[in-house]
């Protein structure tokens, strides 16, 4: 139990500044799992069908992929 514990310490040490600021990208993946879970009830609700439900569910999964995409190509031209 106690090595766990020093790793966990250890892991920590490394992923946080003095600061208690974490640079291990927790934020970034809160946002995106709100912004999933947000997509994810879309998609749901307007399923007309199962598969149309099921391709939903793999869309909430890479929209985030398709809208950086869209945003840096709107943004370079």
């Amino acid at each position: 139990m106690e090595e766990i514990i020093k790793e966990e310490v250890i892991i920590r040490e490394r992923c946080c500044d003095k600061k208690n600021k974490c640079g291990c990208g927790a934020c970034g993946g809160g946002i995106y799992g709100l912004a999933f879970v947000g997509a994810l009830i879309y998609y749901i609700q307007h399923a007309t069908s199962f598969w149309v439900g099921v391709l939903g569910v793999l869309k909430a999964m890479v929209w985030p992929a398709i809208l950086i995409y869209k945003l840096l190509e709107f943004l370079i031209k």
